[in-house]
């Protein structure tokens, strides 16, 4: 029996691969990427063909298999091995799309709609896990953030005919590419509050849907963020993912959202500190390395420490989700921890990069500035902690 379920051949294997794959088909382009805003569409399809796209994706809907344990390890492993949190927001967009599709193909499955629900996994899961199409998820709106109970972006029907959508959502990750959105609207009305939201998947090419506006950001440069407007964009029928189930399914998939959002911050971290550590040997200031120096040494050690701490409490509570607990507080509690271990360390690794820590050309800039969307996306620090406030009671 290994000593962590981290620590198994498989996932050995695999955070090989993954970082094969990081440091031969992303870091080499990753500079070019940022400044162009976007990641290309054929890498996408490289890392389905090396069967990263998909995992975590059952493989009766086409996906690789493996459950939360090993998209911590491939998270880990994309970031140490040099990639960025711009590359995992864009690369996998899909994993917090697709989710609710998988959900609904299992809901029609239970029902008996077999023809449904392969319908679902063919036109939409089955092509983005393939690397063939980009799938996107919008919740956020221009006028609200953490308060999705009161979006505004409404879908209505005449008798049987199809819905048709209106409104707007901003922020939303790989919006530009995106050939599949899933977007939470209102099928109630304002008094519903939650209850009256549904999710559905909208096609882009739709009559109404307009060209998405790219939006410049601080951080996240590769990753494309978009606002979108829809002026009666039809959707049929067979795109309602559970009517006025949306903000369930929404509060059911933060979870494994946030513990995902904390592994970003962790290995985010984990790689300023390496890329830090290796340029205090190689400093040398008034005669003597850098790490020489006491002060470095121990504000190295203090990186170190922030790093651990959030990597152990994750790691256990994806093992914990994984094996069917429920674990919303500590998945808040995971999330804000790694955010202000991230935030300290990459802030640390500017400082004893010195001068050179401030230039564009240096790694660590573009992880000090991707960093701090991190306790904003998902749900931001101060929701976080009220969240885990009613929840403990408080």
């Amino acid at each position: 029996m290994p000593d962590s379920p981290y620590d198994t051949p498989e996932r050995r294997a695999l955070r090989s691969l993954v970082t094969d794959f990081t440091q031969r088909e992303i870091v080499p382009s990753l500079a070019a990427w940022e400044q162009e805003g976007h990641l290309p569409r054929d890498l996408h399809l490289r890392a389905a063909g090396a069967g990263i796209l998909g995992i975590g994706f059952r493989e009766d809907v086409g996906g690789s298999g493996g459950d939360l344990v090993d998209v911590v390890t491939f998270t880990e492993a994309l970031l140490e091995a040099g990639a960025s949190g711009g590359v995992i927001a864009g690369l996998f967009s899909h994993g917090i799309a697709l989710p609710h599709v998988v959900d609904e193909v299992d809901r029609r499955r239970d029902r008996g709609d077999h023809a449904g629900a392969e319908d679902l996994v063919e036109r939409i899961i089955a092509p983005v896990l393939r690397g063939e199409a980009i799938a996107s998820l919008a919740v956020t709106e221009p006028d609200g953030g953490s308060d999705v109970a009161r979006l505004r972006t409404g879908a209505t029907r005449r008798d049987a005919g199809p819905w048709e959508v209106t409104g707007a959502k901003t922020y939303i990750t790989s919006g530009v590419r995106a050939d599949i959105v899933v977007m939470a609207v209102r099928t109630g009305t304002m008094e519903d509050g939650a209850a009256g939201i549904s999710l559905m998947i909208v096609d882009p090419r739709s009559p109404g849907y307009a060209t998405p506006r790219a939006l410049a950001k601080m951080g996240w440069w590769c990753s494309d963020t978009a606002e979108l407007a829809l002026d009666a964009v039809r959707v049929e029928d067979r795109d309602v993912l559970g009517e006025e189930m949306g903000f369930a399914s929404l509060a059911r998939h933060f979870v494994s959202e946030r513990i995902s959002l904390a592994v970003t911050a962790y290995s985010t971290a984990q790689r300023a500190l390496d890329l830090t550590v290796a340029w205090c040997r190689n400093r040398e200031t008034f005669g003597r390395p850098l790490i020489a120096r006491q002060v470095p040494r121990h504000t190295l050690v203090d990186m170190h420490r922030r790093i651990s701490v959030a990597r152990a409490y994750t790691r256990e509570v994806a093992v914990r989700y994984s094996q069917g607990e429920a674990v919303i507080l500590e998945a808040l509690l995971a999330k804000n921890t790694a955010v202000e271990a991230c935030d300290h360390v990459v802030d640390q690794a500017v400082q004893l990069h010195g001068g050179m820590g401030y230039m564009r050309e240096s790694e660590v800039e573009r992880h000090y500035r991707d960093a701090r969307v991190l306790g904003i996306g998902g749900g931001s620090t101060e929701v976080m902690n009220d969240l885990a406030a009613r929840l403990l009671g408080y």
